[in-house]
């Protein structure tokens, strides 16, 4: 990165009679190094401002400010620094001409971006978000890492609330867009699935007219959606009128193979996976490569080197009993598909631990419940909840194969999960974030004598 001091006094509209050469911007006086531009944001429990001195110290070339300050190194005061860290980013990305897809829905966003990473990469030089950096920080953050050697950018942008995507969208700028499906989460900030397309749906104000945006076409309100200033792409499963769809889905162990079906072609396709909502997710990466003319043979190709990121799906086989560890997130969409999952994976008893799905509103109980008489056509075997609000997901169970135990101590959780699990049994961990539910994970595989 090499910006001038002045530059970016222009893009935020204030006056600068000082120069410097800003090689990095940062919010975090620890990252900070010679040349860095130090933006100071203030939030519910911290205030940057507060750390000026030592990003002076640690030779920031300058700061930006909501606080008229004085030190030795140039500060642009500002009125807000979190739309300045947005505009001095969305600054930076418009001095690359190159393809962006910026990515957003409900559920699947971080399997989705990984998967449209691999495609893309076989063609360009692509950047991606790394981890859950997907909001107003943290997309900045990647921008800024955009240098000489980008050929391209896959973005993933996440939002709680209205406006949150119209920001990110103007900063990113995508030239391709895509929305793998509108479920619940965040229904407690958005009110109705309607109110989610229509958040979701705001992507599409950083984008130029005649741009792709490639769309769930399964999903009940994405079908819906009419922009006469893009070109939509539909992909599906059960949509006959997809454009890219999937059809002869078959398991294989941990792989799954299908044929994708795009105008009057096909091409076969194998990715290291299970789940239908994984097939979803390598449709949305296969029609983003068909939309930069990248051969299928190749787009195949990226599909197959794709690899679980963080703690999504990841299975791992220890002492006979295999181990789903899906703790990243949850909402009632993504823990049936675990749930699928589960049931796809053979083994003998089929177990699910399932935590507590955060951010639903007061429709919460309900959606809850509706996980547990999913659980229940299922037939699975033994189900395990951990929290208060998934003993509604445990109460919904009505099939009497189905044995059910809820715990609000972890400790307790773990100890009945290490007389229970045998040989042959496979058991899945699916929570919001903020349940922590890994840590049961953990504690079994210390009590295993397991180490990664």
């Amino acid at each position: 990165m090499k910006l001038l001091l002045s530059e970016i006094a222009g893009c935020l509209g204030v006056k600068t009679k000082d120069e410097a050469v800003i090689t990095s911007v940062s919010t975090d006086t620890r990252k900070i190094r010679e040349g860095s531009l130090f933006v100071c944001l203030k939030g519910e429990r911290f205030d940057a401002h507060d750390f000026i001195n030592d990003a002076v110290e640690r030779k920031a070339a300058a700061i930006v400010s909501e606080k008229d300050v004085a030190c030795s190194v140039p500060v642009l005061r500002v009125e807000s620094t979190h739309k300045a860290l947005l505009d001095i980013a969305g600054m930076y990305r418009e001095k690359f001409d190159i393809p962006v897809v910026g990515l957003t829905g409900s559920v699947g966003k971080t399997t989705t971006k990984e998967m449209i990473w691999c495609v893309m990469n076989e063609k360009f030089n692509t950047l991606k978000t790394q981890g859950n950096l997907n909001n107003e920080i943290g997309l900045p953050t990647t921008l800024f890492t955009l240098d000489e050697s980008t050929e391209a950018a896959v973005i993933e942008m996440g939002m709680n609330h209205f406006g949150e995507i119209s920001r990110l969208t103007n900063t990113a700028k995508p030239t391709l867009a895509v929305i793998t499906n509108i479920g619940v989460s965040h229904i407690e900030f958005l009110g109705s699935r309607d109110g989610i397309l229509k958040a979701k749906c705001e992507i599409f104000e950083g984008m130029k007219p005649g741009s792709f945006a490639v769309l769930n076409g399964d999903d009940d309100k994405l079908i819906t959606v009419k922009n006469d200033s893009l070109k939509i792409v539909y992909y599906g499963i059960e949509n006959e009128n997809c454009f890219v769809r999937a059809c002869d889905i078959r398991q294989n162990g941990l792989n799954t193979t299908f044929t994708v079906k795009y105008g009057s072609s096909s091409q076969k396709v194998t990715i290291p996976t299970v789940g239908l909502h994984n097939v979803y997710d390598a449709l949305a990466a296969f029609t983003v490569g068909i939309c930069h003319e990248i051969e299928p043979e190749r787009i195949a190709e990226g599909l197959s080197k794709y690899t679980p990121a963080g703690m999504r799906q990841r299975v791992k086989n220890i002492n006979g009993i295999t181990v789903v560890e899906d703790c990243y997130n949850a909402s009632p969409d993504s823990q049936k598909a675990a749930v699928d999952t589960l049931l796809a994976l053979g083994g003998k008893r089929k177990i699910a631990v399932l935590g507590d799905m955060l951010e639903l509103g007061e429709s919460s109980p309900e959606l809850h419940a509706s996980v547990g008489r999913y659980v229940s056509e299922k037939s699975i075997d033994m189900l395990f909840t951990y929290g208060e609000l998934s003993k509604n997901t445990a109460s919904a169970v009505t099939n009497p194969k189905t044995d059910c135990f809820s715990f609000d101590s972890k400790d307790e959780l773990t100890e009945k999960l290490l007389e229970t699990l045998e040989e042959g049994d496979v058991v899945l961990f699916k929570a919001s974030r903020g349940m922590k539910l890994e840590e049961v994970i953990n504690k079994l595989y210390g009590e295993w004598n397991y180490n990664e």
